[in-house]
């Protein structure tokens, strides 16, 4: 089954709000910052799943099953994801893995002209907050990114949040 959301607003990316103090600061990149892709703030949220609930009083969707989210160049998979996108438009989620293995999370970040660069985490969860365009890996976490299909940095921790705005990451437990 397939999915597809869009807002009353723009479609806003898929990010998680960062809660706990967090340690480390990292920049990916040292040329520069690269950003998340912005078109993807633009594109329909699209959720394949095996099944899918709604309530529509909460306004929240549970999606089970081999779920896989896109949303422009955002590729997110686990084996749960509940959903909801506030009255602007914002979207919100909690992915989480099947037991034994990890969610994922995959985009592609803008870059100069030409570039291939792309920014990947896995965790046992990942939340989002698109409202404050960050990503949250919780428990197990890594971040790699990479440039023309290679590992060019890696990053692990037990929390790790990426800062889609300004391509920072913060590391803690």
């Amino acid at each position: 089954m397939t999915f597809s959301f869009a807002s009353t607003r723009l479609a806003r990316p898929l990010r998680r709000v960062a809660g706990a103090a967090l340690g480390a600061l990292l920049v990916f990149g040292a040329a520069g910052l690269a950003q998340a892709e912005k078109a993807d703030r633009e594109k329909p949220m699209n959720i394949e799943a095996d099944a899918m609930r709604y309530d529509d009083l909460k306004q929240e969707s549970v999606f089970t099953g081999n779920v896989v989210v896109t949303k422009g160049t955002i590729v997110i998979r686990g084996a749960r994801i509940d959903v909801r996108q506030d009255p602007e438009g914002y979207q919100y989620g909690v992915v989480t893995a099947a037991p034994g293995k990890l969610a994922y999370y995959k985009q592609k970040r803008d870059g100069a002209p030409g570039s291939d660069e792309w920014v990947e985490g896995e965790s046992d969860v990942i939340e989002y907050d698109s409202r404050a365009d960050n990503v949250k890996f919780i428990r197990n976490a890594v971040m790699r990114r990479l440039v023309n299909g290679k590992v060019n940095d890696q990053t692990t921790g037990p929390a790790i949040v990426y800062d889609q705005s300004n391509g920072t990451l913060s590391v803690g437990g």
